[in-house]
């Protein structure tokens, strides 16, 4: 009788499981219609097969408000102490003549300083064959970079004139261009969008279809390019040549700088 009422009992609560892994199953599968009812695209390719894509360019013109330019100086003593003294000297004495015209010290900062030893080849006497030798330390050579950022463009010539005259070893990169170039980039930009949505809306009338909605888009602006004006050219010629020999003022054609934006659309057509 025992196992009559055990028996029973089994046979109830397995009957009750199968109904709950039923109902379970229900709901999952529920559940699970109801999410792919999120992602009507679920199954199909993600990306539609008509589309076009345009292009659009824009500039954006800015009269130079700011110059750079950068010196190195190099020095080589028996010791880092020593050339670093020689160094310093002269550092000191391009900085100065730097202040003078009006350079504020947060515009003046050292892009790169390095330490070299310097050996040379130190033959021995050949008795025997091979011939021996070694490098022996002679010295050290330092070397400092200082970029400048110079404010008063008019002013710029005559900086690197006076820097030039104090011998130092190597003077590069007088650049004139913008100090707020974003302000100039999103102008650019903002032309080259509109060149594209017109050429979209005309190529989609000569193929007969209609724009959907776009798709991607892809920017490539804000790259700066000397540009130099018709009376700059005539008036000052292109060369720009610095004398740096003497402490003479220079002047150099500041021009324009021509900031470019590239940007490409891709719509879904109907």
């Amino acid at each position: 009788m025992f196992n009559q009422i055990l028996g029973s009992e089994q046979n109830r609560v397995g009957k009750w499981a199968a109904i709950a892994l039923l109902l379970l199953s229900a709901f999952l599968l529920v559940q699970v219609l109801t999410g792919l009812k999120k992602f009507p695209n679920a199954g199909k390719e993600i990306y539609p097969q008509s589309t076009i894509s345009v292009s659009g360019e824009g500039e954006a013109f800015a009269i130079p408000d700011i110059a750079t330019f950068s010196f190195t100086v190099t020095e080589a003593g028996e010791n880092v102490e020593s050339a670093q003294g020689l160094l310093d000297k002269k550092i000191d004495a391009a900085l100065e003549a730097v202040r003078a015209l009006g350079v504020e010290e947060k515009d003046v900062k050292t892009a790169g300083y390095n330490v070299y030893p310097k050996y040379e080849w130190e033959q021995r006497v050949c008795i025997t064959y091979p011939c021996e030798g070694q490098n022996k330390l002679v010295g050290y050579e330092v070397s400092q970079t200082i970029v400048v950022k110079v404010r008063d463009t008019d002013k710029a010539g005559d900086l690197v004139s006076r820097v030039g005259a104090i011998n130092v070893s190597n003077i590069s990169g007088l650049e004139f261009t913008v100090d707020d170039r974003e302000k100039y980039v999103a102008e650019a930009r903002e032309q080259a969008i509109e060149k594209a949505k017109a050429e979209a809306k005309i190529l989609a009338k000569q193929l007969g279809v209609r724009l959907g909605k776009m798709l991607y888009y892809n920017d490539n602006s804000g790259y700066p390019q000397p540009y130099y004006g018709y009376d700059t050219m005539a008036r000052e010629g292109m060369g720009g040549g610095v004398a740096i020999s003497a402490p003479a003022k220079a002047v150099l054609p500041e021009g324009e700088t021509k900031i470019t934006a590239n940007v490409t659309i891709t719509y879904e057509i109907r």
